[in-house]
C-alpha cells in the first residue's frame, strides 16, 4: 500500500468515481489510476467499489471505511510535510483557499497581495465556490482553509477564526422610491419589493428569509446569482432592489447607484477563516491569516489547533468598517457605505 495509491482512491470519490477526472486532478494517466486501484484492491482482498461495465457505480460498505481512514492517512502525512517544511524554514509552495465569489473578489485581495510580497514564491489557489460547497472542499482536503461567513454560530467541520463582522445594504437605482425617501426601509416595505440578492437566499435557512419570517413577512426573491457584480447588474436592469454585503459595494463603478444601509433590518454576519483540526499550518499560512485578521494572535492559532485551547480573552473581533477606515485608500468607501 502506498500513499499514491491512497490519493488515487480518494480523488476517484472526491471526483464521483469518474477515474478520469480523477485522473486529471492527481495529474496521472486514467490507466494509471485504474491499475493502482486495482492494485491496492487486490492487496486488502476486498472490492473497494462496485463496477457497472467499465466503470464503477457505487462505493462499497468496505470501500467507505478505506476511503474515511485514507483521507486521515494523507492529512497526516502532508502535516509532516508542513513540519519538516517549516523546520527547513522553506518559503515556497501553495495555498488553496476555499471561498465564496464575494469574499474572493472583494475581501481577500489586499491580503493576498501582501502575501506575495513577503512570500513572493508561494502560489495561491482560490476556488469560489457557493456556500454549501466551501467546507465540502475543506473536509475533503482539497483546500487548507476555507473563508466562509454566517449570521449566527461558527461553521461546523472544523476550527472557526472570526476574521470580521460585516452588514448588508440595500442597493436600489437612484431614481427609485426607496432610494428618494431619505431612510432606511422598513421590512415591510422591502418585503413589497422584488429583490435580487445571493443564491443562499433560496434556502430556508436563509438568515435574510428568517428575518423576514421573523416579521411575519415573505420576501419576493425575484433573481439569484452566486456574484455580487451579477446582482449589481441586475438592479440596474430594473429587476428589482439588491440586497448583498457592504465588502461588494465600490467607490466610482457604484456611483450610479444609491446605497441604504439595513444594520437595524438585517443580522449581523461574520466572515471566518475554518481550518482543518488537528492540521499543522506551514508559516506563510499563518502570514496570510495575520495580514486577513490582524487581531488574531498566531501562537493562540497554533494552540487552538495543536492542543485545542482557546485562548482565556477572544480577541475583539473587528467591523469591516472598522478596516476600511483604518487605510487612507478605503476611507472614502468606509464613508460611502456610511451614507
Amino acid at each position: 500500500m502506498t500513499l499514491t495509491q491512497l490519493r488515487y482512491l480518494v480523488a476517484i470519490a472526491d471526483c464521483r468515481l469518474n477515474i478520469t477526472a480523477a485522473a486529471e486532478r492527481v495529474h496521472a494517466t486514467q490507466p494509471g489510476v485504474s491499475k493502482q486501484l486495482k492494485q491496492l484492491e487486490d492487496e486488502l482482498g476486498l472490492l473497494l467499489f462496485i463496477r457497472k461495465g467499465k466503470s464503477l457505480d457505487s462505493v462499497t460498505d468496505a470501500g467507505a471505511r478505506v476511503i474515511e481512514r485514507a483521507r486521515i492517512i494523507l492529512a497526516e502525512a502532508l502535516n509532516i510535510r508542513s513540519i519538516a517544511a517549516n523546520l527547513r524554514n522553506e518559503a515556497h509552495g501553495e495555498l488553496r483557499i476555499a471561498t465564496t465569489h464575494t469574499q474572493a473578489r472583494f475581501a481577500l485581495p489586499a491580503s493576498i497581495a501582501a502575501l506575495n510580497r513577503s512570500y513572493p514564491q508561494v502560489s495561491v489557489h482560490l476556488q469560489p465556490s457557493g456556500d454549501a460547497e466551501v467546507l465540502d472542499l475543506l473536509e475533503s482536503g482539497r483546500v487548507d482553509l476555507a473563508v466562509v461567513s454566517t449570521s449566527g454560530a461558527a461553521p461546523a467541520g472544523g476550527i472557526a477564526f472570526p476574521a470580521y463582522r460585516w452588514s448588508r445594504v440595500v442597493l436600489a437605482p437612484q431614481d427609485h422610491p426607496l432610494a428618494k425617501q431619505g431612510r432606511a426601509p422598513t421590512l415591510d416595505e422591502l418585503a413589497a419589493q422584488p429583490l435580487v440578492s445571493y443564491d443562499s437566499s433560496k434556502r430556508p435557512e436563509s438568515s435574510l428569509r428568517r428575518a423576514f419570517a421573523t416579521a411575519g413577512l415573505a420576501p419576493q426573491i425575484a433573481m439569484t446569482a452566486a456574484d455580487a457584480d451579477l446582482i449589481k447588474t441586475y438592479v440596474r436592469a430594473g429587476m428589482g432592489v439588491g440586497v448583498l454585503a457592504e465588502m461588494a459595494l465600490q467607490p466610482g463603478e457604484d456611483a450610479d447607484l444609491r446605497v441604504i444601509e439595513a444594520d437595524a433590518l438585517l443580522p449581523l454576519c461574520t466572515t471566518w477563516i475554518v481550518l482543518r483540526k488537528d492540521s499543522v499550518l506551514r508559516d506563510y499560512t499563518l502570514e496570510w491569516i495575520a495580514q486577513f485578521a490582524p487581531h488574531l494572535d498566531r501562537n493562540d492559532v497554533r494552540r487552538q489547533l495543536t492542543l485545542g485551547i482557546a485562548p482565556e480573552k477572544p480577541p475583539r473581533v473587528p467591523h469591516w468598517r472598522e478596516q476600511l477606515a483604518a487605510t487612507p485608500i478605503t476611507a472614502s468607501r468606509a464613508a460611502r457605505i456610511r451614507a
